[in-house]
């Protein structure tokens, strides 16, 4: 069992996949199935727009 959630209608940027992204929130990774690129999430450290 995984705990990565399916990212549903999101392309890949670097195959154009569709529906090949996948969301790893305890790596803070997401990932696309198909060509095996990753991407690392950040969290926003403000929480507010920018002045």
């Amino acid at each position: 069992m995984t705990l990565a959630h399916f990212l549903d209608g999101l392309r890949c940027a670097l195959c154009g996949c569709l529906n090949m992204l996948w969301l790893d929130p305890v790596r803070g990774l997401v990932e696309c199935r198909e060509c095996g690129q990753t991407a690392i999430t950040l969290p926003e450290v403000d929480g507010g727009e920018a002045a």
